[in-house]
Protein backbone atom coordinates (compact mmCIF):
# COMPACT_ATOMS: atom_id res chain seq x y z
CA UNK A 1 0.00 0.00 0.00
CA UNK A 2 1.34 3.19 -0.96
CA UNK A 3 1.82 6.10 1.51
CA UNK A 4 0.13 9.46 1.92
CA UNK A 5 3.47 10.76 0.24
CA UNK A 6 4.12 8.82 -2.65
CA UNK A 7 0.26 8.99 -3.72
CA UNK A 8 0.46 12.98 -3.41
CA UNK A 9 3.64 12.98 -5.50
CA UNK A 10 1.53 10.47 -8.08
CA UNK A 11 -1.32 12.64 -7.64
CA UNK A 12 1.09 15.68 -8.68
CA UNK A 13 2.37 14.27 -11.43
CA UNK A 14 -0.82 13.64 -13.08
CA UNK A 15 -1.97 17.23 -12.55
CA UNK A 16 1.22 18.86 -14.11
CA UNK A 17 0.76 16.10 -17.09
CA UNK A 18 -2.63 18.06 -17.39
CA UNK A 19 -1.78 21.70 -16.44
CA UNK A 20 0.86 20.83 -19.48
CA UNK A 21 -1.37 19.30 -21.78
CA UNK A 22 -3.77 22.33 -21.46
CA UNK A 23 -0.25 24.69 -22.03
CA UNK A 24 0.15 22.53 -25.47
CA UNK A 25 -3.72 22.79 -26.54
CA UNK A 26 -3.60 26.84 -26.04
CA UNK A 27 -3.37 29.10 -23.27
CA UNK A 28 -3.70 27.79 -19.62
CA UNK A 29 -6.70 28.93 -17.78
CA UNK A 30 -5.85 31.23 -14.71
CA UNK A 31 -8.02 29.09 -12.86
CA UNK A 32 -6.12 25.80 -13.52
CA UNK A 33 -2.72 27.52 -12.56
CA UNK A 34 -3.90 29.11 -9.43
CA UNK A 35 -5.52 25.65 -8.31
CA UNK A 36 -2.10 23.81 -9.60
CA UNK A 37 0.03 26.20 -7.42
CA UNK A 38 -1.92 25.55 -4.11
CA UNK A 39 -1.12 21.77 -4.46
CA UNK A 40 2.12 21.97 -5.39
CA UNK A 41 4.11 22.48 -2.03
CA UNK A 42 6.88 25.55 -1.90
CA UNK A 43 9.68 22.81 -1.72
CA UNK A 44 7.89 20.95 -4.82
CA UNK A 45 8.34 24.21 -7.03
CA UNK A 46 11.46 25.39 -9.28
CA UNK A 47 12.94 27.95 -7.81
CA UNK A 48 13.84 30.62 -10.20
CA UNK A 49 15.96 34.21 -10.32
CA UNK A 50 15.43 36.45 -13.93
CA UNK A 51 18.47 38.74 -14.96
CA UNK A 52 17.19 41.32 -17.14
CA UNK A 53 13.74 42.27 -17.05
CA UNK A 54 13.73 44.96 -19.65
CA UNK A 55 12.13 43.51 -22.56
CA UNK A 56 12.52 40.42 -23.06
CA UNK A 57 13.10 38.95 -19.81
CA UNK A 58 10.06 40.31 -18.46
CA UNK A 59 8.34 38.16 -20.73
CA UNK A 60 10.32 35.12 -19.66
CA UNK A 61 9.60 36.27 -16.09
CA UNK A 62 5.79 36.58 -16.17
CA UNK A 63 6.24 33.19 -17.69
CA UNK A 64 8.07 31.56 -15.51
CA UNK A 65 6.02 32.81 -12.96
CA UNK A 66 3.29 31.58 -14.45
CA UNK A 67 3.93 28.00 -14.63
CA UNK A 68 2.06 26.06 -11.77
CA UNK A 69 5.65 24.15 -10.73
CA UNK A 70 7.92 27.30 -10.16
CA UNK A 71 7.74 30.65 -8.19
CA UNK A 72 10.29 33.64 -9.48
CA UNK A 73 12.09 34.35 -6.13
CA UNK A 74 14.78 37.24 -7.55
CA UNK A 75 14.08 39.93 -10.22
CA UNK A 76 17.41 41.14 -11.04
CA UNK A 77 18.17 44.47 -13.51
CA UNK A 78 20.56 47.05 -13.10
CA UNK A 79 18.07 49.52 -14.12
CA UNK A 80 15.89 50.21 -11.04
CA UNK A 81 12.58 51.05 -13.39
CA UNK A 82 12.37 48.17 -15.50
CA UNK A 83 12.95 45.55 -12.23
CA UNK A 84 10.45 47.60 -10.17
CA UNK A 85 7.61 47.08 -13.02
CA UNK A 86 8.72 43.94 -13.33
CA UNK A 87 8.65 42.74 -9.46
CA UNK A 88 4.69 44.35 -9.87
CA UNK A 89 3.86 42.09 -12.72
CA UNK A 90 5.49 38.70 -11.20
CA UNK A 91 3.84 39.66 -8.18
CA UNK A 92 -0.01 39.86 -9.97
CA UNK A 93 1.13 36.78 -11.76
CA UNK A 94 2.07 34.16 -8.52
CA UNK A 95 0.59 36.17 -5.42
CA UNK A 96 3.89 36.40 -4.15
CA UNK A 97 6.53 38.99 -4.16
CA UNK A 98 10.07 38.54 -5.91
CA UNK A 99 13.25 39.96 -4.20
CA UNK A 100 14.54 42.89 -5.88
CA UNK A 101 18.17 41.94 -6.19
CA UNK A 102 20.00 44.50 -8.64
CA UNK A 103 22.88 42.39 -8.93
CA UNK A 104 22.10 38.94 -9.98
CA UNK A 105 25.06 37.36 -8.23
CA UNK A 106 23.41 37.96 -4.75
CA UNK A 107 20.61 35.65 -6.29
CA UNK A 108 22.73 32.81 -6.90
CA UNK A 109 23.86 32.93 -3.08
CA UNK A 110 20.64 32.14 -2.41
CA UNK A 111 20.23 28.38 -1.04
CA UNK A 112 16.77 27.88 -2.68
CA UNK A 113 17.27 29.03 -6.06
CA UNK A 114 17.51 26.30 -8.73
CA UNK A 115 17.53 28.43 -12.08
CA UNK A 116 19.06 31.51 -13.45
CA UNK A 117 17.41 32.95 -16.10
CA UNK A 118 19.57 35.01 -17.99
CA UNK A 119 18.07 37.39 -20.17
CA UNK A 120 20.47 40.37 -20.25
CA UNK A 121 22.57 41.68 -23.18
CA UNK A 122 24.62 39.26 -25.26
CA UNK A 123 28.27 40.44 -23.97
CA UNK A 124 26.07 39.36 -20.50
CA UNK A 125 24.95 35.70 -21.71
CA UNK A 126 27.78 33.15 -21.14
CA UNK A 127 29.43 35.06 -18.39
CA UNK A 128 26.84 35.02 -16.10
CA UNK A 129 25.70 31.46 -17.31
CA UNK A 130 28.69 30.08 -16.12
CA UNK A 131 28.44 31.96 -12.86
CA UNK A 132 25.34 30.37 -12.31
CA UNK A 133 27.04 26.55 -13.11
CA UNK A 134 29.90 27.25 -10.47
CA UNK A 135 27.49 28.45 -7.85
CA UNK A 136 25.52 24.91 -8.47
CA UNK A 137 22.37 26.27 -10.57
CA UNK A 138 21.27 25.54 -13.65
CA UNK A 139 20.53 28.33 -16.26
CA UNK A 140 17.50 29.39 -18.83
CA UNK A 141 19.94 31.02 -21.25
CA UNK A 142 18.68 33.17 -23.96
CA UNK A 143 19.63 33.12 -27.54
CA UNK A 144 22.75 33.53 -28.31
CA UNK A 145 24.94 30.75 -26.12
CA UNK A 146 28.00 33.47 -25.89
CA UNK A 147 28.98 36.72 -27.59
CA UNK A 148 32.03 34.98 -29.19
CA UNK A 149 33.66 31.06 -29.81
CA UNK A 150 35.92 31.20 -27.10
CA UNK A 151 33.05 32.12 -24.36
CA UNK A 152 31.01 29.46 -25.97
CA UNK A 153 33.47 27.16 -25.39
CA UNK A 154 34.22 28.19 -21.68
CA UNK A 155 30.22 27.72 -21.19
CA UNK A 156 30.79 23.99 -22.43
CA UNK A 157 33.36 23.64 -19.91
CA UNK A 158 31.48 25.08 -16.71
CA UNK A 159 28.07 22.68 -17.70
CA UNK A 160 30.63 19.53 -17.98
CA UNK A 161 32.50 20.31 -14.87
CA UNK A 162 29.59 21.77 -12.85
CA UNK A 163 27.04 18.62 -14.67
CA UNK A 164 24.21 21.49 -14.80
CA UNK A 165 21.58 21.56 -17.28
CA UNK A 166 21.54 24.94 -19.42
CA UNK A 167 18.07 24.74 -21.50
CA UNK A 168 18.77 27.39 -24.34
CA UNK A 169 15.94 29.74 -25.81
CA UNK A 170 15.65 28.09 -29.13
CA UNK A 171 11.99 27.57 -28.21
CA UNK A 172 10.88 26.57 -31.39
CA UNK A 173 12.84 23.08 -30.92
CA UNK A 174 10.00 22.70 -28.44
CA UNK A 175 6.97 23.49 -30.91
CA UNK A 176 4.82 20.71 -31.70
CA UNK A 177 4.34 21.30 -35.29
CA UNK A 178 7.80 22.60 -35.77
CA UNK A 179 8.94 19.12 -34.23
CA UNK A 180 6.77 16.93 -36.77
CA UNK A 181 8.26 19.33 -39.69
CA UNK A 182 12.00 18.09 -38.83
CA UNK A 183 10.48 14.98 -38.14
CA UNK A 184 8.87 14.75 -41.44
CA UNK A 185 12.29 15.88 -43.42
CA UNK A 186 14.28 13.55 -41.49
CA UNK A 187 12.12 10.71 -42.47
CA UNK A 188 12.63 11.68 -46.09
CA UNK A 189 9.90 12.85 -47.28
CA UNK A 190 11.11 15.23 -50.00
CA UNK A 191 14.56 13.06 -50.26
CA UNK A 192 17.67 13.92 -48.90
CA UNK A 193 17.76 17.96 -48.31
CA UNK A 194 20.52 19.40 -49.28
CA UNK A 195 19.75 23.27 -48.70
CA UNK A 196 18.07 25.18 -46.18
CA UNK A 197 17.44 29.10 -46.85
CA UNK A 198 16.42 31.03 -43.31
CA UNK A 199 15.77 34.81 -43.30
CA UNK A 200 14.26 37.46 -41.20
CA UNK A 201 13.66 40.90 -41.75
CA UNK A 202 12.11 44.43 -40.21
CA UNK A 203 11.72 47.64 -40.59
CA UNK A 204 13.99 49.17 -37.75
CA UNK A 205 14.40 52.95 -37.55
CA UNK A 206 17.59 54.84 -37.44
CA UNK A 207 19.36 55.08 -34.25
CA UNK A 208 21.15 58.51 -34.98
CA UNK A 209 24.28 59.40 -33.61
CA UNK A 210 24.84 59.17 -29.56
CA UNK A 211 25.37 61.93 -27.13
CA UNK A 212 27.51 61.85 -24.06
CA UNK A 213 25.19 62.34 -20.95
CA UNK A 214 24.76 61.55 -17.66
CA UNK A 215 24.15 58.42 -16.22
CA UNK A 216 20.43 58.27 -15.57
CA UNK A 217 19.89 57.82 -11.39
CA UNK A 218 18.06 54.41 -11.90
CA UNK A 219 20.65 52.43 -13.78
CA UNK A 220 23.94 50.96 -13.04
CA UNK A 221 25.82 51.35 -16.05
CA UNK A 222 28.61 50.13 -14.86
CA UNK A 223 27.08 46.86 -14.07
CA UNK A 224 25.05 46.95 -17.07
CA UNK A 225 28.90 46.65 -18.91
CA UNK A 226 30.28 44.26 -17.17
CA UNK A 227 32.66 41.71 -18.88
CA UNK A 228 32.58 44.24 -21.29
CA UNK A 229 35.11 47.36 -21.85
CA UNK A 230 34.01 50.55 -20.12
CA UNK A 231 32.44 52.95 -23.01
CA UNK A 232 30.91 55.82 -21.76
CA UNK A 233 27.39 56.07 -21.80
CA UNK A 234 25.35 58.10 -24.30
CA UNK A 235 21.84 58.35 -25.04
CA UNK A 236 21.46 55.38 -27.91
CA UNK A 237 22.61 52.74 -26.38
CA UNK A 238 20.39 51.43 -23.99
CA UNK A 239 17.90 49.58 -23.68
CA UNK A 240 17.94 48.10 -26.97
CA UNK A 241 20.12 49.74 -29.31
CA UNK A 242 23.16 47.73 -27.65
CA UNK A 243 22.76 45.28 -30.01
CA UNK A 244 24.02 47.00 -33.20
CA UNK A 245 27.40 47.38 -31.15
CA UNK A 246 30.07 45.09 -31.22
CA UNK A 247 31.18 45.62 -27.90
CA UNK A 248 27.80 44.64 -26.21
CA UNK A 249 26.16 42.95 -29.66
CA UNK A 250 26.11 40.56 -31.82
CA UNK A 251 23.80 41.95 -34.46
CA UNK A 252 20.87 40.91 -36.64
CA UNK A 253 22.55 37.08 -37.20
CA UNK A 254 22.63 36.52 -33.67
CA UNK A 255 19.85 38.61 -32.60
CA UNK A 256 17.59 36.27 -34.80
CA UNK A 257 19.26 34.56 -37.36
CA UNK A 258 20.43 32.22 -34.14
CA UNK A 259 16.73 31.04 -34.19
CA UNK A 260 16.58 29.96 -38.10
CA UNK A 261 20.47 28.77 -38.70
CA UNK A 262 19.53 26.28 -35.65
CA UNK A 263 16.09 25.08 -36.65
CA UNK A 264 18.20 24.77 -40.41
CA UNK A 265 21.17 22.97 -38.68
CA UNK A 266 18.94 20.59 -36.79
CA UNK A 267 16.99 19.85 -40.45
CA UNK A 268 20.00 19.16 -42.38
CA UNK A 269 21.74 17.22 -39.21
CA UNK A 270 24.72 19.10 -39.87
CA UNK A 271 27.44 20.14 -37.23
CA UNK A 272 30.48 22.66 -38.04
CA UNK A 273 30.84 23.83 -41.95
CA UNK A 274 33.81 23.91 -43.86
CA UNK A 275 33.69 27.20 -45.19
CA UNK A 276 31.52 30.33 -44.26
CA UNK A 277 31.59 33.66 -46.34
CA UNK A 278 29.44 36.72 -45.84
CA UNK A 279 28.55 39.80 -47.71
CA UNK A 280 26.64 43.05 -46.29
CA UNK A 281 27.23 46.47 -44.20
CA UNK A 282 25.09 49.27 -42.71
CA UNK A 283 23.28 50.07 -46.43
CA UNK A 284 20.24 52.27 -45.37
CA UNK A 285 21.23 54.82 -42.48
CA UNK A 286 23.82 56.38 -41.93
CA UNK A 287 24.31 56.35 -37.87
CA UNK A 288 25.89 54.50 -34.79
CA UNK A 289 25.13 51.43 -36.06
CA UNK A 290 28.39 49.03 -36.43
CA UNK A 291 26.72 45.64 -36.84
CA UNK A 292 25.22 44.75 -40.52
CA UNK A 293 21.89 45.83 -41.66
CA UNK A 294 21.51 43.78 -44.59
CA UNK A 295 23.33 40.59 -44.84
CA UNK A 296 23.39 37.37 -46.10
CA UNK A 297 25.72 34.50 -44.92
CA UNK A 298 26.67 31.16 -46.39
CA UNK A 299 27.62 28.25 -44.81
CA UNK A 300 28.95 24.68 -46.25
CA UNK A 301 29.61 21.70 -45.04
CA UNK A 302 31.30 18.59 -46.14
CA UNK A 303 28.17 16.45 -46.78
CA UNK A 304 27.20 18.48 -49.70
CA UNK A 305 24.59 20.39 -48.04
CA UNK A 306 24.17 24.08 -47.80
CA UNK A 307 22.74 26.96 -45.03
CA UNK A 308 21.93 30.32 -45.90
CA UNK A 309 20.82 33.18 -43.61
CA UNK A 310 19.32 36.38 -45.15
CA UNK A 311 18.99 39.88 -42.82
CA UNK A 312 17.02 42.59 -43.63
CA UNK A 313 16.55 45.04 -40.52
CA UNK A 314 15.73 48.07 -42.18
CA UNK A 315 13.58 45.91 -44.98
CA UNK A 316 10.62 44.18 -43.67
CA UNK A 317 9.52 42.75 -47.16
CA UNK A 318 8.24 39.22 -46.41
CA UNK A 319 9.58 36.20 -47.58
CA UNK A 320 7.27 33.56 -48.75
CA UNK A 321 4.87 35.11 -46.97
CA UNK A 322 6.58 35.39 -43.65
CA UNK A 323 9.15 37.61 -41.96
CA UNK A 324 11.15 35.22 -41.11
CA UNK A 325 11.62 31.07 -41.65
CA UNK A 326 13.26 28.43 -43.05
CA UNK A 327 12.63 26.37 -46.29
CA UNK A 328 14.21 23.38 -46.80
CA UNK A 329 14.81 22.00 -50.27
CA UNK A 330 15.41 18.18 -51.29
CA UNK A 331 15.65 16.02 -54.22
CA UNK A 332 11.81 15.62 -54.08
CA UNK A 333 10.53 18.53 -52.95
CA UNK A 334 10.41 21.21 -50.22
CA UNK A 335 9.18 21.74 -46.25
CA UNK A 336 8.52 25.55 -45.70
CA UNK A 337 8.57 26.84 -41.56
CA UNK A 338 7.25 29.88 -41.08
CA UNK A 339 7.54 32.37 -38.43
CA UNK A 340 4.43 30.98 -35.98
CA UNK A 341 4.46 26.82 -35.34
CA UNK A 342 3.36 26.25 -38.88
CA UNK A 343 4.77 24.30 -42.19
CA UNK A 344 3.81 23.22 -45.44
CA UNK A 345 5.37 20.23 -47.90
CA UNK A 346 5.84 21.37 -51.54
CA UNK A 347 6.75 19.00 -54.34
CA UNK A 348 9.03 20.17 -57.20
CA UNK A 349 5.97 21.63 -59.13
CA UNK A 350 5.33 24.08 -56.59
CA UNK A 351 1.95 22.24 -55.27
CA UNK A 352 1.25 22.31 -52.08
CA UNK A 353 0.98 18.26 -50.90
CA UNK A 354 0.58 18.76 -46.99
CA UNK A 355 -0.34 22.14 -44.28
CA UNK A 356 -0.15 22.40 -40.96
CA UNK A 357 -1.21 25.66 -39.42
CA UNK A 358 -1.13 26.57 -35.72
CA UNK A 359 -4.32 27.90 -34.26
CA UNK A 360 -3.28 31.09 -32.53
CA UNK A 361 -1.37 33.94 -34.68
CA UNK A 362 2.69 34.40 -33.74
CA UNK A 363 4.39 37.42 -34.53
CA UNK A 364 7.85 36.90 -34.90
CA UNK A 365 8.73 40.41 -35.18
CA UNK A 366 7.42 41.00 -31.37
CA UNK A 367 10.54 41.50 -29.52
CA UNK A 368 9.67 40.47 -25.77
CA UNK A 369 6.50 37.83 -25.77
CA UNK A 370 5.69 36.75 -29.58
CA UNK A 371 5.05 33.20 -28.41
CA UNK A 372 3.92 32.54 -24.66
CA UNK A 373 2.08 30.05 -24.87
CA UNK A 374 4.31 27.69 -27.05
CA UNK A 375 7.67 28.83 -24.75
CA UNK A 376 5.67 27.00 -21.80
CA UNK A 377 6.56 24.16 -23.33
CA UNK A 378 10.25 24.58 -23.25
CA UNK A 379 10.20 25.51 -19.76
CA UNK A 380 8.40 22.97 -18.93
CA UNK A 381 10.94 20.44 -21.12
CA UNK A 382 13.66 22.29 -18.72
CA UNK A 383 11.92 21.73 -15.64
CA UNK A 384 11.73 18.02 -16.79
CA UNK A 385 15.57 17.93 -17.45
CA UNK A 386 16.06 19.09 -14.12
CA UNK A 387 13.43 16.54 -11.97
CA UNK A 388 13.25 13.92 -14.26
CA UNK A 389 16.87 13.73 -16.37
CA UNK A 390 14.96 13.89 -19.73
CA UNK A 391 16.51 15.22 -22.68
CA UNK A 392 16.50 18.46 -23.32
CA UNK A 393 14.92 20.33 -26.41
CA UNK A 394 17.41 22.77 -27.09
CA UNK A 395 20.70 22.00 -25.29
CA UNK A 396 24.02 24.08 -24.71
CA UNK A 397 25.75 22.08 -26.61
CA UNK A 398 23.62 21.88 -29.64
CA UNK A 399 22.92 25.80 -28.84
CA UNK A 400 26.54 26.60 -28.97
CA UNK A 401 26.96 24.73 -32.28
CA UNK A 402 24.14 26.90 -33.92
CA UNK A 403 25.50 30.34 -32.19
CA UNK A 404 28.88 29.50 -33.54
CA UNK A 405 27.40 28.99 -37.17
CA UNK A 406 26.19 32.65 -36.79
CA UNK A 407 29.31 33.91 -35.00
CA UNK A 408 31.55 32.83 -37.71
CA UNK A 409 29.64 34.41 -40.32
CA UNK A 410 29.85 37.89 -38.21
CA UNK A 411 33.57 36.95 -38.44
CA UNK A 412 33.88 36.54 -42.28
CA UNK A 413 32.18 39.90 -42.34
CA UNK A 414 34.16 41.91 -40.34
CA UNK A 415 37.54 40.58 -42.09
CA UNK A 416 35.88 40.43 -45.56
CA UNK A 417 37.07 37.24 -46.64
CA UNK A 418 35.56 33.76 -46.56
CA UNK A 419 36.64 31.31 -43.80
CA UNK A 420 37.95 27.93 -44.20
CA UNK A 421 36.75 25.64 -41.12
CA UNK A 422 37.54 22.78 -39.45
CA UNK A 423 34.51 20.34 -39.70
CA UNK A 424 35.37 18.24 -36.94
CA UNK A 425 36.08 21.17 -34.48
CA UNK A 426 34.35 24.61 -36.20
CA UNK A 427 37.54 26.37 -35.82
CA UNK A 428 38.89 28.87 -37.74
CA UNK A 429 42.24 27.75 -40.15
CA UNK A 430 44.78 29.44 -42.02
CA UNK A 431 43.57 32.67 -41.30
CA UNK A 432 45.32 34.86 -37.80
CA UNK A 433 43.40 37.32 -38.83
CA UNK A 434 40.00 35.95 -38.08
CA UNK A 435 41.15 34.22 -35.21
CA UNK A 436 41.61 37.38 -33.45
CA UNK A 437 37.51 37.78 -33.34
CA UNK A 438 37.53 33.85 -31.95
CA UNK A 439 37.93 36.09 -28.24
CA UNK A 440 37.25 39.53 -27.11
CA UNK A 441 38.87 42.05 -24.30
CA UNK A 442 37.46 42.13 -21.38
CA UNK A 443 37.02 44.97 -18.49
CA UNK A 444 40.23 43.96 -15.67
CA UNK A 445 38.86 41.54 -13.29
CA UNK A 446 35.69 41.01 -15.39
CA UNK A 447 37.05 37.71 -17.51
CA UNK A 448 34.92 34.94 -16.91
CA UNK A 449 36.81 31.53 -15.39
CA UNK A 450 35.53 28.55 -15.13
Amino acid sequence: MKNRKDSRREFIKKSLAATTALTVGGVLPAFSAKSYRKILGANERIKVSVMGVNSRGLALALNFASQPNAEVLHICDVDKMAAEKCIAAVTEVQKKTPKNTPDFRKSLEDKDLDVLVVAAPDHWHAPAAILACRAGKDVYLEKPASHNPHEGELLLQATTKYKRVIQMGNQRRSWPNVAEAIKELHAGVIGRPYMAKTWYSNNRAPIGIGKKVPVPQHLDYDLWQGPAPREDYRDNIIHYNWHWFWNWGTGEALNNGTHMVDLARWGLQVDFPTKVSSAGGRYHYQDDWETPDTQIINLEFENNSLITWEGRSCNGLNVEGSSVGVIFYGEEGAIKIDGGNNYSILDRQNKVIKEVKYERPVDPRNISDPTHELDSIHIQNLFDAIRKGTPLAADIYGGQTSTLLVQLGNIAQRIGKSLDIDPKTGHILHNPEARKYWSRDYAPGWEPKV
